[in-house]
Protein backbone atom coordinates (compact mmCIF):
# COMPACT_ATOMS: atom_id res chain seq x y z
CA UNK A 1 0.00 0.00 0.00
CA UNK A 2 2.59 2.40 1.01
CA UNK A 3 4.70 1.64 -2.67
CA UNK A 4 1.03 2.63 -4.29
CA UNK A 5 0.43 5.89 -2.22
CA UNK A 6 4.18 6.90 -3.30
CA UNK A 7 3.52 6.07 -6.91
CA UNK A 8 0.60 8.38 -6.79
CA UNK A 9 2.60 11.17 -4.73
CA UNK A 10 4.64 10.80 -7.94
CA UNK A 11 1.83 11.32 -10.16
CA UNK A 12 0.21 14.37 -8.89
CA UNK A 13 3.47 15.82 -8.28
CA UNK A 14 4.48 16.06 -11.88
CA UNK A 15 0.71 16.19 -13.33
CA UNK A 16 -0.45 19.43 -12.14
CA UNK A 17 -0.82 22.74 -14.35
CA UNK A 18 1.52 26.22 -12.91
CA UNK A 19 -0.86 27.67 -10.49
CA UNK A 20 1.74 30.68 -10.12
CA UNK A 21 -0.22 33.73 -7.94
CA UNK A 22 -2.72 36.04 -10.04
CA UNK A 23 -2.60 39.38 -9.50
CA UNK A 24 -5.51 39.73 -7.59
CA UNK A 25 -4.99 37.33 -5.10
CA UNK A 26 -3.93 38.82 -1.93
CA UNK A 27 -2.02 35.99 0.32
CA UNK A 28 0.29 37.94 2.72
CA UNK A 29 3.98 37.68 1.95
CA UNK A 30 6.39 34.72 2.96
CA UNK A 31 10.11 34.91 2.86
CA UNK A 32 11.42 31.18 2.54
CA UNK A 33 14.20 31.03 0.05
CA UNK A 34 15.29 27.46 -1.08
CA UNK A 35 17.86 26.01 -3.21
CA UNK A 36 15.17 25.25 -6.29
CA UNK A 37 15.01 27.55 -9.64
CA UNK A 38 13.73 30.75 -9.74
CA UNK A 39 10.34 29.49 -11.27
CA UNK A 40 9.96 26.95 -8.26
CA UNK A 41 10.65 29.79 -5.76
CA UNK A 42 7.88 31.61 -6.77
CA UNK A 43 5.65 28.77 -6.66
CA UNK A 44 6.87 27.60 -3.20
CA UNK A 45 6.27 30.74 -1.33
CA UNK A 46 2.86 30.94 -2.69
CA UNK A 47 2.40 27.49 -1.31
CA UNK A 48 3.52 28.16 1.61
CA UNK A 49 1.42 31.25 1.88
CA UNK A 50 -1.33 29.29 1.35
CA UNK A 51 -0.14 26.88 4.13
CA UNK A 52 -0.15 29.02 6.78
CA UNK A 53 -4.11 30.34 6.10
CA UNK A 54 -5.12 26.60 6.21
CA UNK A 55 -5.60 26.52 2.77
CA UNK A 56 -4.46 22.85 2.89
CA UNK A 57 -5.99 21.67 -0.75
CA UNK A 58 -4.45 24.61 -2.83
CA UNK A 59 -1.06 24.16 -1.09
CA UNK A 60 -0.80 20.74 -2.25
CA UNK A 61 -1.48 21.91 -5.15
CA UNK A 62 1.19 24.90 -5.42
CA UNK A 63 3.82 22.41 -4.01
CA UNK A 64 2.66 19.77 -6.90
CA UNK A 65 3.64 23.02 -9.49
CA UNK A 66 6.76 23.81 -7.48
CA UNK A 67 8.00 20.21 -8.17
CA UNK A 68 7.02 20.47 -11.77
CA UNK A 69 8.93 23.49 -12.39
CA UNK A 70 12.05 21.91 -10.18
CA UNK A 71 11.45 18.23 -10.27
CA UNK A 72 14.93 18.16 -7.92
CA UNK A 73 13.01 20.82 -5.29
CA UNK A 74 12.93 18.18 -2.44
CA UNK A 75 11.90 20.73 0.01
CA UNK A 76 8.70 21.26 -2.16
CA UNK A 77 7.56 17.35 -0.66
CA UNK A 78 8.61 19.09 2.90
CA UNK A 79 5.69 20.99 2.17
CA UNK A 80 3.43 18.93 0.54
CA UNK A 81 4.01 16.70 3.60
CA UNK A 82 3.08 19.42 6.47
CA UNK A 83 -0.30 20.09 4.61
CA UNK A 84 -1.40 16.31 4.56
CA UNK A 85 -1.73 17.03 8.25
CA UNK A 86 -4.86 19.42 7.48
CA UNK A 87 -5.37 21.66 10.56
CA UNK A 88 -3.03 20.26 13.01
CA UNK A 89 -5.16 22.12 16.14
CA UNK A 90 -7.94 19.72 15.32
CA UNK A 91 -6.38 16.38 16.36
CA UNK A 92 -5.02 13.39 14.26
CA UNK A 93 -6.15 13.29 10.25
CA UNK A 94 -7.61 10.93 8.41
CA UNK A 95 -5.48 7.27 7.72
CA UNK A 96 -5.14 8.04 4.40
CA UNK A 97 -3.67 11.60 4.75
CA UNK A 98 -1.23 10.05 6.82
CA UNK A 99 -0.52 7.21 4.54
CA UNK A 100 -0.36 9.73 1.61
CA UNK A 101 1.60 12.37 3.96
CA UNK A 102 4.27 9.47 4.92
CA UNK A 103 4.84 8.84 1.13
CA UNK A 104 5.41 11.76 0.45
CA UNK A 105 8.28 12.44 3.20
CA UNK A 106 10.00 8.90 1.43
CA UNK A 107 9.65 10.58 -1.69
CA UNK A 108 11.26 14.08 -0.59
CA UNK A 109 14.10 11.94 0.92
CA UNK A 110 14.75 9.74 -2.76
CA UNK A 111 14.74 13.19 -4.58
CA UNK A 112 16.77 14.89 -2.08
CA UNK A 113 17.65 18.47 -1.63
CA UNK A 114 20.78 20.68 -2.26
CA UNK A 115 21.31 22.18 1.19
CA UNK A 116 21.53 20.69 4.72
CA UNK A 117 18.49 23.17 5.81
CA UNK A 118 16.18 21.87 3.39
CA UNK A 119 17.14 18.39 4.60
CA UNK A 120 16.51 19.31 8.52
CA UNK A 121 12.90 20.19 7.32
CA UNK A 122 12.54 16.80 5.60
CA UNK A 123 13.95 15.05 8.98
CA UNK A 124 11.54 17.27 11.12
CA UNK A 125 8.24 16.35 9.39
CA UNK A 126 9.09 12.87 9.23
CA UNK A 127 9.18 12.55 12.81
CA UNK A 128 5.42 13.39 12.56
CA UNK A 129 5.19 10.19 10.30
CA UNK A 130 7.64 7.65 11.47
CA UNK A 131 5.80 4.61 12.93
CA UNK A 132 2.43 5.98 12.39
CA UNK A 133 1.24 2.44 12.25
CA UNK A 134 2.26 1.92 15.71
CA UNK A 135 2.65 5.50 17.51
CA UNK A 136 -0.40 7.03 18.60
CA UNK A 137 -1.16 10.96 17.18
CA UNK A 138 0.11 12.90 20.34
CA UNK A 139 3.36 11.38 20.85
CA UNK A 140 4.12 11.95 17.05
CA UNK A 141 2.98 15.73 17.49
CA UNK A 142 5.12 15.59 20.64
CA UNK A 143 7.97 14.46 18.59
CA UNK A 144 7.57 17.09 15.70
CA UNK A 145 7.38 19.72 18.11
CA UNK A 146 11.18 18.74 19.37
CA UNK A 147 12.20 18.54 16.36
CA UNK A 148 10.69 21.67 14.94
CA UNK A 149 12.56 23.31 18.40
CA UNK A 150 16.15 22.12 17.44
CA UNK A 151 15.81 22.99 13.44
CA UNK A 152 14.41 26.72 15.19
CA UNK A 153 17.66 26.57 17.53
CA UNK A 154 20.21 25.63 14.52
CA UNK A 155 19.02 28.28 12.41
CA UNK A 156 17.69 31.40 14.25
CA UNK A 157 17.64 33.18 11.53
CA UNK A 158 14.90 31.30 9.72
CA UNK A 159 11.96 33.03 10.46
CA UNK A 160 10.22 30.47 9.14
CA UNK A 161 11.59 27.49 11.58
CA UNK A 162 10.69 29.93 14.54
CA UNK A 163 7.12 29.92 13.05
CA UNK A 164 6.35 26.55 12.55
CA UNK A 165 7.94 25.86 15.85
CA UNK A 166 5.17 28.40 17.15
CA UNK A 167 2.34 26.33 15.92
CA UNK A 168 3.32 22.89 17.08
CA UNK A 169 3.42 24.28 20.48
CA UNK A 170 0.34 25.07 20.29
CA UNK A 171 -0.74 21.57 18.78
CA UNK A 172 0.72 19.86 21.89
CA UNK A 173 -0.65 22.29 24.60
CA UNK A 174 -2.14 20.88 27.34
CA UNK A 175 -5.98 21.91 27.50
CA UNK A 176 -5.60 22.04 31.52
CA UNK A 177 -2.42 24.11 31.94
CA UNK A 178 -4.12 27.24 33.36
CA UNK A 179 -0.43 29.05 32.87
CA UNK A 180 -1.22 28.78 29.64
CA UNK A 181 2.98 28.07 29.25
CA UNK A 182 3.04 26.81 25.44
CA UNK A 183 0.75 29.37 24.25
CA UNK A 184 2.76 32.22 25.46
CA UNK A 185 5.76 30.77 24.66
CA UNK A 186 4.81 30.60 20.89
CA UNK A 187 3.36 33.98 21.27
CA UNK A 188 6.50 35.49 22.43
CA UNK A 189 8.31 33.81 19.52
CA UNK A 190 5.69 34.99 17.19
CA UNK A 191 5.10 38.57 18.32
CA UNK A 192 8.86 39.19 17.69
CA UNK A 193 8.13 37.65 14.32
CA UNK A 194 5.13 40.41 13.83
CA UNK A 195 7.35 43.61 14.50
CA UNK A 196 9.71 42.03 12.02
CA UNK A 197 6.69 40.79 9.45
CA UNK A 198 3.62 42.80 9.93
CA UNK A 199 2.19 41.42 6.35
CA UNK A 200 3.25 37.23 7.24
CA UNK A 201 -0.16 35.34 6.86
CA UNK A 202 1.26 32.39 9.10
CA UNK A 203 2.64 34.70 12.74
CA UNK A 204 -0.63 36.75 12.73
CA UNK A 205 -3.06 33.56 12.11
CA UNK A 206 -0.92 31.71 15.12
CA UNK A 207 -0.88 34.24 17.10
CA UNK A 208 -4.39 34.53 17.07
CA UNK A 209 -4.60 30.87 18.13
CA UNK A 210 -2.27 31.35 20.61
CA UNK A 211 -4.27 33.69 22.49
CA UNK A 212 -7.67 31.79 21.76
CA UNK A 213 -8.21 31.64 25.29
CA UNK A 214 -10.33 34.31 27.78
CA UNK A 215 -7.83 35.51 30.44
CA UNK A 216 -5.50 36.66 27.51
CA UNK A 217 -7.71 36.87 24.21
CA UNK A 218 -7.05 40.53 24.23
CA UNK A 219 -3.71 40.06 23.12
CA UNK A 220 -4.66 38.79 20.23
CA UNK A 221 -6.61 41.97 19.05
CA UNK A 222 -3.62 43.26 17.04
CA UNK A 223 -3.41 39.78 15.05
CA UNK A 224 -7.11 39.55 14.89
CA UNK A 225 -7.70 42.79 13.35
CA UNK A 226 -4.91 42.14 10.86
CA UNK A 227 -4.98 38.91 9.63
CA UNK A 228 -8.31 39.24 7.31
CA UNK A 229 -6.55 42.10 5.53
CA UNK A 230 -3.04 40.26 5.53
CA UNK A 231 -4.46 37.59 3.45
CA UNK A 232 -8.26 38.25 1.93
CA UNK A 233 -8.17 35.61 -0.55
CA UNK A 234 -7.85 32.95 1.75
CA UNK A 235 -11.15 31.68 3.45
CA UNK A 236 -9.79 30.76 7.05
CA UNK A 237 -8.36 34.26 6.87
CA UNK A 238 -11.32 35.58 6.75
CA UNK A 239 -12.76 33.26 9.82
CA UNK A 240 -9.75 33.13 12.22
CA UNK A 241 -10.55 37.21 13.33
CA UNK A 242 -13.65 36.02 14.64
CA UNK A 243 -11.49 33.48 17.39
CA UNK A 244 -10.73 36.67 19.32
CA UNK A 245 -13.87 38.34 18.92
CA UNK A 246 -15.76 35.78 20.43
CA UNK A 247 -13.97 35.68 23.66
CA UNK A 248 -14.25 39.55 24.16
CA UNK A 249 -17.87 39.14 23.14
CA UNK A 250 -17.71 41.41 19.86
CA UNK A 251 -20.59 40.05 18.12
CA UNK A 252 -21.01 41.76 15.37
CA UNK A 253 -17.35 41.97 14.32
CA UNK A 254 -17.15 38.23 14.81
CA UNK A 255 -20.50 37.70 12.16
CA UNK A 256 -18.96 40.54 9.81
CA UNK A 257 -15.28 38.51 9.61
CA UNK A 258 -17.21 34.90 9.48
CA UNK A 259 -19.88 36.23 6.50
CA UNK A 260 -16.38 37.21 4.25
CA UNK A 261 -14.99 33.41 5.68
CA UNK A 262 -18.56 31.49 4.01
CA UNK A 263 -18.20 33.74 0.81
CA UNK A 264 -14.61 33.03 0.13
CA UNK A 265 -15.64 29.05 0.97
CA UNK A 266 -18.46 29.24 -1.44
CA UNK A 267 -16.48 30.81 -4.02
CA UNK A 268 -13.66 27.71 -3.90
CA UNK A 269 -16.11 25.32 -4.69
CA UNK A 270 -18.00 27.16 -7.49
CA UNK A 271 -14.76 27.47 -9.13
CA UNK A 272 -14.21 23.64 -8.96
CA UNK A 273 -17.83 23.54 -9.89
CA UNK A 274 -18.63 21.54 -7.09
CA UNK A 275 -22.52 20.52 -6.25
CA UNK A 276 -22.03 20.50 -2.35
CA UNK A 277 -21.56 22.30 1.30
CA UNK A 278 -17.84 23.87 2.33
CA UNK A 279 -16.84 22.21 5.08
CA UNK A 280 -15.22 25.94 5.93
CA UNK A 281 -18.06 27.64 5.19
CA UNK A 282 -19.88 25.51 7.54
CA UNK A 283 -17.15 26.43 10.20
CA UNK A 284 -17.66 30.03 10.02
CA UNK A 285 -21.24 29.75 9.97
CA UNK A 286 -21.18 28.27 13.84
CA UNK A 287 -19.61 30.75 14.71
CA UNK A 288 -22.33 32.97 12.84
CA UNK A 289 -25.42 31.65 14.37
CA UNK A 290 -23.46 31.65 18.03
CA UNK A 291 -22.80 35.37 17.35
CA UNK A 292 -26.19 35.98 15.80
CA UNK A 293 -28.24 34.83 19.16
CA UNK A 294 -26.32 36.61 21.62
CA UNK A 295 -28.04 39.95 19.36
CA UNK A 296 -31.16 38.48 19.37
CA UNK A 297 -30.75 38.43 15.74
CA UNK A 298 -33.30 35.37 16.06
CA UNK A 299 -34.47 35.57 12.08
CA UNK A 300 -30.69 35.70 10.86
CA UNK A 301 -30.19 32.58 12.88
CA UNK A 302 -32.97 30.95 11.25
CA UNK A 303 -31.52 31.40 7.81
CA UNK A 304 -28.35 29.67 8.57
CA UNK A 305 -30.08 26.95 10.28
CA UNK A 306 -32.33 26.63 7.16
CA UNK A 307 -29.46 26.38 5.04
CA UNK A 308 -27.35 24.21 7.08
CA UNK A 309 -30.71 21.45 6.78
CA UNK A 310 -30.76 22.10 2.61
CA UNK A 311 -27.13 20.67 2.86
CA UNK A 312 -27.27 17.11 1.82
CA UNK A 313 -23.69 17.12 0.70
CA UNK A 314 -20.19 18.23 1.77
CA UNK A 315 -16.96 18.95 -0.08
CA UNK A 316 -15.17 16.79 3.10
CA UNK A 317 -16.25 14.57 5.67
CA UNK A 318 -14.07 16.80 7.78
CA UNK A 319 -14.89 17.08 11.62
CA UNK A 320 -15.62 20.85 11.40
CA UNK A 321 -18.29 20.07 9.05
CA UNK A 322 -19.98 17.27 11.69
CA UNK A 323 -19.73 19.74 14.70
CA UNK A 324 -21.56 22.66 12.98
CA UNK A 325 -24.25 20.05 11.58
CA UNK A 326 -25.34 19.38 15.09
CA UNK A 327 -24.15 22.33 17.09
CA UNK A 328 -26.09 25.01 14.30
CA UNK A 329 -29.52 23.42 15.25
CA UNK A 330 -28.59 22.76 18.49
CA UNK A 331 -27.86 26.77 19.49
CA UNK A 332 -30.70 27.86 17.53
CA UNK A 333 -33.28 26.37 19.78
CA UNK A 334 -31.36 26.20 23.15
CA UNK A 335 -30.35 29.97 22.79
CA UNK A 336 -34.44 30.47 22.11
CA UNK A 337 -34.56 28.22 25.19
CA UNK A 338 -37.45 26.36 22.54
CA UNK A 339 -36.92 22.97 24.71
CA UNK A 340 -39.39 20.93 22.40
CA UNK A 341 -37.46 22.02 19.45
CA UNK A 342 -34.22 21.05 20.83
CA UNK A 343 -36.05 17.50 22.26
CA UNK A 344 -36.89 16.74 18.81
CA UNK A 345 -33.82 17.39 16.78
CA UNK A 346 -31.89 14.81 14.01
CA UNK A 347 -28.61 13.97 12.91
CA UNK A 348 -28.50 15.82 9.55
CA UNK A 349 -27.64 15.08 7.04
CA UNK A 350 -28.38 11.33 6.88
CA UNK A 351 -25.34 10.60 4.47
CA UNK A 352 -22.85 11.89 6.64
CA UNK A 353 -20.52 8.93 8.31
CA UNK A 354 -21.35 10.19 11.73
CA UNK A 355 -19.76 6.93 13.26
CA UNK A 356 -16.37 8.85 12.77
CA UNK A 357 -17.39 11.82 14.32
CA UNK A 358 -19.06 10.77 17.99
CA UNK A 359 -18.16 14.26 19.65
CA UNK A 360 -19.83 15.94 16.96
CA UNK A 361 -22.89 13.43 17.33
CA UNK A 362 -22.94 13.55 21.27
CA UNK A 363 -24.26 17.61 20.42
CA UNK A 364 -27.37 15.92 19.18
CA UNK A 365 -27.78 14.05 22.71
CA UNK A 366 -26.87 16.70 24.83
CA UNK A 367 -29.16 19.46 22.67
CA UNK A 368 -31.91 16.33 22.92
CA UNK A 369 -31.78 15.57 26.53
CA UNK A 370 -31.63 19.19 27.98
CA UNK A 371 -34.55 19.93 25.62
CA UNK A 372 -36.68 17.07 27.51
CA UNK A 373 -36.00 17.61 30.83
CA UNK A 374 -36.29 20.75 30.57
CA UNK A 375 -39.41 20.65 29.13
CA UNK A 376 -40.56 17.94 31.33
CA UNK A 377 -40.24 14.59 29.25
CA UNK A 378 -38.28 13.40 32.05
CA UNK A 379 -38.56 9.62 30.15
CA UNK A 380 -37.50 10.78 26.53
CA UNK A 381 -34.11 12.37 28.46
CA UNK A 382 -33.23 9.59 30.07
CA UNK A 383 -32.76 7.77 26.71
CA UNK A 384 -30.82 10.73 25.47
CA UNK A 385 -28.77 10.66 28.95
CA UNK A 386 -27.89 6.81 27.73
CA UNK A 387 -26.72 7.77 24.70
CA UNK A 388 -23.95 10.53 25.58
CA UNK A 389 -22.75 8.12 27.79
CA UNK A 390 -22.86 5.38 25.15
CA UNK A 391 -20.64 8.09 23.08
CA UNK A 392 -18.58 8.76 26.05
CA UNK A 393 -17.63 5.39 26.74
CA UNK A 394 -16.99 4.80 22.72
CA UNK A 395 -14.50 7.81 23.32
CA UNK A 396 -12.67 6.76 26.16
CA UNK A 397 -12.12 3.38 24.75
CA UNK A 398 -11.04 5.14 21.58
CA UNK A 399 -8.24 6.94 24.27
CA UNK A 400 -9.76 10.60 22.64
CA UNK A 401 -9.54 11.80 26.03
CA UNK A 402 -10.43 15.27 25.37
CA UNK A 403 -13.76 14.65 23.83
CA UNK A 404 -14.60 11.89 26.23
CA UNK A 405 -14.33 14.62 29.12
CA UNK A 406 -16.39 17.06 27.02
CA UNK A 407 -19.28 13.95 27.00
CA UNK A 408 -19.11 13.45 30.47
CA UNK A 409 -19.76 17.21 30.90
CA UNK A 410 -22.79 17.23 28.86
CA UNK A 411 -23.95 13.93 30.70
CA UNK A 412 -23.30 15.75 33.89
CA UNK A 413 -25.32 18.25 33.20
CA UNK A 414 -28.21 16.56 31.53
CA UNK A 415 -28.51 14.28 34.41
CA UNK A 416 -28.74 17.61 36.63
CA UNK A 417 -31.83 18.58 34.60
CA UNK A 418 -33.45 15.35 34.92
CA UNK A 419 -32.99 15.54 38.78
CA UNK A 420 -34.56 18.42 39.25
CA UNK A 421 -37.63 17.84 37.20
CA UNK A 422 -38.18 14.49 39.54
CA UNK A 423 -37.31 17.30 42.36
CA UNK A 424 -33.86 15.53 43.70
CA UNK A 425 -32.81 19.29 44.19
CA UNK A 426 -29.50 18.73 46.30
CA UNK A 427 -28.42 16.08 43.65
CA UNK A 428 -29.28 18.33 40.54
CA UNK A 429 -27.04 21.05 42.39
CA UNK A 430 -24.31 19.21 42.91
CA UNK A 431 -24.38 17.37 39.32
CA UNK A 432 -24.49 20.67 37.79
CA UNK A 433 -21.25 22.21 39.83
CA UNK A 434 -19.54 19.01 39.28
CA UNK A 435 -20.28 19.78 35.34
CA UNK A 436 -19.47 23.57 36.02
CA UNK A 437 -16.27 22.81 37.39
CA UNK A 438 -14.62 20.39 34.99
CA UNK A 439 -15.76 22.58 32.34
CA UNK A 440 -14.16 25.22 33.90
CA UNK A 441 -10.83 23.48 34.02
CA UNK A 442 -10.62 22.68 30.61
CA UNK A 443 -10.50 24.88 27.23
CA UNK A 444 -12.41 25.07 24.28
CA UNK A 445 -11.91 23.39 21.36
CA UNK A 446 -11.25 25.53 18.36
CA UNK A 447 -13.54 24.35 16.29
CA UNK A 448 -16.15 25.99 18.65
CA UNK A 449 -17.10 29.27 19.39
CA UNK A 450 -17.92 28.32 22.83
CA UNK A 451 -20.03 26.01 24.70
CA UNK A 452 -23.46 24.63 23.18
CA UNK A 453 -24.59 25.71 26.88
CA UNK A 454 -21.74 26.97 29.34
CA UNK A 455 -22.44 24.62 32.20
CA UNK A 456 -21.79 27.44 34.56
CA UNK A 457 -24.34 29.55 32.99
CA UNK A 458 -26.81 26.36 33.16
CA UNK A 459 -26.08 26.62 37.64
CA UNK A 460 -26.58 30.33 37.86
CA UNK A 461 -30.16 29.38 35.74
CA UNK A 462 -30.58 26.51 38.18
CA UNK A 463 -29.76 28.13 41.54
CA UNK A 464 -32.13 31.03 40.58
CA UNK A 465 -35.41 28.28 39.87
CA UNK A 466 -34.23 27.51 43.65
CA UNK A 467 -34.80 30.51 44.87
CA UNK A 468 -31.15 31.05 45.97
CA UNK A 469 -30.49 34.56 43.71
CA UNK A 470 -27.30 35.61 45.52
CA UNK A 471 -25.50 32.01 44.84
CA UNK A 472 -26.77 32.65 40.91
CA UNK A 473 -26.00 35.95 40.45
CA UNK A 474 -21.80 34.89 42.04
CA UNK A 475 -22.31 31.95 39.27
CA UNK A 476 -23.43 34.09 36.22
CA UNK A 477 -20.67 36.67 37.26
CA UNK A 478 -18.28 33.96 36.88
CA UNK A 479 -19.40 32.60 33.67
CA UNK A 480 -19.24 36.30 32.18
CA UNK A 481 -15.53 36.57 32.71
CA UNK A 482 -14.99 33.62 30.78
CA UNK A 483 -17.47 34.21 27.56
CA UNK A 484 -18.73 37.95 28.30
CA UNK A 485 -21.19 39.70 26.48
CA UNK A 486 -23.74 36.12 26.40
CA UNK A 487 -27.39 36.88 26.30
CA UNK A 488 -28.46 34.65 28.85
CA UNK A 489 -25.32 35.58 31.28
CA UNK A 490 -26.18 39.39 31.24
CA UNK A 491 -30.09 38.66 31.39
CA UNK A 492 -28.99 35.88 34.46
CA UNK A 493 -26.91 38.18 36.12
CA UNK A 494 -29.52 40.76 35.81
CA UNK A 495 -32.34 39.01 37.12
CA UNK A 496 -30.77 37.08 39.88
CA UNK A 497 -29.72 41.05 40.93
CA UNK A 498 -32.65 41.84 40.94
CA UNK A 499 -34.42 39.06 42.88
CA UNK A 500 -31.37 39.79 45.77
CA UNK A 501 -32.23 43.13 45.99
CA UNK A 502 -29.06 45.12 44.45
CA UNK A 503 -30.94 47.57 42.01
CA UNK A 504 -27.90 49.15 41.04
CA UNK A 505 -26.38 45.50 39.50
CA UNK A 506 -29.49 44.65 38.20
CA UNK A 507 -29.46 47.69 36.35
CA UNK A 508 -26.03 47.42 35.28
CA UNK A 509 -26.57 44.10 33.82
CA UNK A 510 -30.22 44.97 32.41
CA UNK A 511 -28.38 48.06 30.68
CA UNK A 512 -25.99 46.10 29.04
CA UNK A 513 -28.14 43.52 27.77
CA UNK A 514 -30.10 45.97 25.77
CA UNK A 515 -27.47 47.73 24.73
CA UNK A 516 -26.04 44.09 22.90
CA UNK A 517 -29.64 43.80 22.20
CA UNK A 518 -29.98 47.17 20.24
CA UNK A 519 -30.46 45.81 16.73
CA UNK A 520 -32.70 42.78 17.66
CA UNK A 521 -35.02 41.61 14.82
CA UNK A 522 -36.70 39.27 17.66
CA UNK A 523 -38.24 40.09 20.85
CA UNK A 524 -37.75 37.35 23.99
CA UNK A 525 -38.88 36.98 27.82
CA UNK A 526 -35.56 38.31 28.82
CA UNK A 527 -35.57 41.75 27.18
CA UNK A 528 -39.41 42.33 28.29
CA UNK A 529 -38.13 41.67 31.70
CA UNK A 530 -34.96 43.99 31.33
CA UNK A 531 -37.14 46.62 29.77
CA UNK A 532 -39.87 46.72 32.63
CA UNK A 533 -37.02 46.33 35.44
CA UNK A 534 -35.55 49.77 34.10
CA UNK A 535 -38.31 51.16 33.50
CA UNK A 536 -39.52 51.44 36.95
Amino acid sequence: MRVLAIALIIGLLLAVPGSAQQPSEKLGTVNFPTSCNSAAQTEFSRAVALLHSFWFSYAIKGFEATVQADPSCGIAYWGAAVARLGNPLAGAPPAKDVELGAATVAKGKSVGAKTQRELDYLAAIETFYKDYDKVDHRTRAQNYEKAMEALAARYPQDREAAIFYALALNVTLNPNDKTYANQLKAAAILEKVFAEQPNHPGVAHYLIHSYDFPPIANKGLDAARSYAKIAPSAPHAQHMPSHIFTRLGYWQESIDTNRASVEAAKDELRQAKLEAGSYNALHAMDYIEYATLQLVKDKEAKAVVDEVRRTEKIDTEHFAAAFAFTAIPARYALERRQWGEAAELTLHPKSLSWQKFPQAESILWFARGLGAARGGNVASAKVDLARIEALRDSMTAAKNTYWAGQAEIQRLAVASWIARAEGRNDEALALLRQAADAESATEKHPVTPGAIQPAREMLGELLLELNQPAKALAEFEASQRTDPNRFHGLAGAGRAAELAGDRERARKYYGELLARARTADSERPELKQAKAFLAK
